[in-house]
């Protein structure tokens, strides 16, 4: 049987999401409250993996469970297996000092796959680009920059790459993958506050993809580049000395969609079938 896990984290106190040896990882401190409570290691899949300093709100993984260990997590007890879950892996994930939160524990269909049944994810970032908006206390969550930027700029240039295209020029290539995206979602504004705050929906993104994106949008806004700059990489489909990641911290998954349960499947087998 397949359980979905809705997670939240703190970047900052991570080395990003996938396990390393001799490294303090999300999917590590996951794995080990999950041997903890069901007794042996349970592999999870994940929606989409964030690089060291970058947090979740709305991080999706799923698993599986034989009948009997998911009907022993309640222990006997009037309690529904979910619930006692969610409960359980709170209070071990709870010691680590509250960086990972199981927000909700629920029973899916088989056919639901975390990573290739997801429609979209959706990101967030944050940057403070005047040293009066540099608060201490949300430097975890906060991109400082030392040079102000013109928002109405990069929303512009976020615009004009919307769409399918051949992102090569913002994701760090891996074997077997491919770089074409659709983008349905990017823009840039400056809240009453003074920070700058960007949101960027794709159906999946690559590796780097975000900060890439992110900080060719801050190369225009602080004028190191020209207007349509974002474009002209577009157009030459090529990771290089160019390409200048922003900051970890100021970026967070906020959200991952999926489809209705009867569409599942069909979601699933159209995101494995390779992009071209």
């Amino acid at each position: 049987m397949r359980v979905r896990l809705d997670l939240a984290y703190d970047g900052n106190a991570y080395k990003g999401w996938a396990a390393q040896p001799g490294q303090r990882t999300v999917e590590g401190a996951l794995g080990e409250a999950l041997q903890t409570i069901i007794r042996r290691r349970v592999p999870v899949t994940v929606a989409g993996r964030t690089d060291a300093g970058v947090h979740a709100r709305g991080q999706v993984v799923h698993l599986d469970l034989d009948p009997g260990e998911w009907q022993a997590l309640a222990r006997g007890r009037d309690i529904e297996p979910a619930e006692a879950m969610l409960r359980r892996l709170s209070g071990v994930l709870g010691r680590e000092d509250g960086a990972v939160v199981v927000r909700a524990v629920t029973e899916v269909p088989d056919d639901f796959d975390a990573r290739f049944a997801a429609l979209s994810r959706t990101y967030t970032y944050r940057m403070a680009d005047r040293r009066e908006l540099w608060d201490p206390l949300r430097r975890g969550d906060t991109a400082w920059l030392k040079r102000k930027v013109d928002a109405d700029a990069m929303d512009a240039e976020a615009i004009s790459v919307l769409g399918l295209h051949d992102f090569g020029s913002f994701c760090r290539p891996r074997e077997h993958s491919t770089t074409i995206r659709q983008l349905s979602s990017f823009s840039i504004t400056r809240g009453e506050d003074g920070v700058v705050n960007a949101r960027i929906t794709a159906d999946a993104f690559c590796h780097h993809m975000v900060r890439a994106l992110i900080g060719a949008c801050i190369e225009v806004g602080q004028r190191r580049r020209p207007p349509g700059w974002l474009m002209d990489r577009l157009n030459q489909p090529a990771w290089d000395h160019r390409v200048r990641l922003a900051p970890p911290q100021g970026l967070v998954l906020e959200q991952v969609q999926y489809p209705s349960t009867e569409q599942l499947a069909a979601r699933a087998e159209q995101t494995r079938a390779r992009r071209a």
